[in-house]
């Protein structure tokens, strides 16, 4: 089962479930905590709070595919995980070493350290969602986008439901310096989520998870990349604790687990790119790359 939100014919935001055959039905609850809160109150698990919910209703007669999506949370803050993969590890070593992958650098270090690299990517304020556009930087000369599986807890860190999100990154800012790594990662519309949460009882193996991104320019396909999440090095709750560890965090918190799909080192972003991020099971995240003119507002 799969939750949405989307513009009604009123222009109001709606909660919605998907099922399997790509029924849409509407929900009563502003978001997914409030309904994650009213199955905890009547002691069922939020898949048979929903089930039982949609069974007294109708389908709309519409595809996911025929709304205006928005995020599928309103997430006060996303965090981030980095090196989780190999390819990640690699290609942030090609990045501070100029391409001198014989090094051994900070990120061989990270990789296979006890604690893992856990930083701050957006607020809701900084995060779009499916059909929004994506900013780069101005100041950025080498930006990829990073496709993730988002995992959605609650503040006491269970997992709540899967998304996806896309982490975009300024390449060439983090590999000059690590501690610019916050403006490598951080900035207006540098992070989108959705098209849909799937519930976590949905989901038999969240280890068995294919990532597929790919990147259009002009109607060409540019870069296209495949993953799995068996190819993580951590489990998401080692990552999930060490985010909470000492820390306060929100119901419907997202932290997304790292990307194992790296464009090759000559590509980089253009305005006008089109970027899908399809993950099994949730769906595909489509977002256009903008340079606004002006990116402060």
């Amino acid at each position: 089962m799969r939750i949405i939100r989307y513009l009604n014919e009123h222009s109001k935001a709606t909660l919605a479930a998907v099922t399997n055959e790509g029924k849409v039905y509407p929900l009563p609850q502003e978001g997914l905590i409030e309904l994650i809160q009213q199955a905890n109150e009547q002691n069922v698990s939020p898949l048979s709070f929903v089930e039982f919910t949609i069974s007294k209703s109708k389908p709309i007669p519409y595809s996911v595919e025929d709304l205006s999506l928005l995020v599928p949370i309103e997430a006060k803050e996303v965090w981030a995980s980095g090196v989780t993969y190999e390819r990640s590890r690699d290609a942030r070593n090609y990045e501070a070493t100029g391409g001198k992958l014989d090094a051994t650098t900070f990120y061989d270090k990270i990789y296979e350290a006890e604690r893992p690299e856990i930083f701050f990517k957006s607020t809701a304020a900084r995060t779009v969602g499916p059909g929004q556009d994506v900013y780069i930087r101005s100041d950025s000369n080498w930006q990829i986008p990073e496709p993730e599986v988002g995992i959605v807890i609650n503040r006491d860190g269970e997992i709540l439901g899967y998304t996806i999100g896309n982490d975009m990154s300024c390449r060439d800012i983090e590999g000059e310096n690590p501690l610019y790594l916050p403006q490598a990662k951080m900035w207006k519309n540098s992070c989108s989520i959705g098209p849909a949460i799937i519930l976590a009882e949905s989901v038999e193996d969240p280890y068995n998870f294919d990532i597929t991104c790919r990147i259009y320019r002009k109607d060409e396909l540019k870069v296209e990349g495949k993953a799995n999440t068996s190819q993580l090095k951590r489990k998401f709750d080692e990552l999930i604790s060490f985010l909470i560890r000492d820390n306060e965090i929100f119901d419907g918190t997202v932290l997304l687990t790292g990307t194992c799909i790296i464009p090759p080192n000559d590509f980089t972003l253009l305005d006008g790119d089109e970027i899908e991020i399809e993950v099994s099971n949730i769906g595909v995240l489509k977002n256009s790359v903008k340079l606004p003119k002006h990116i402060l507002v």
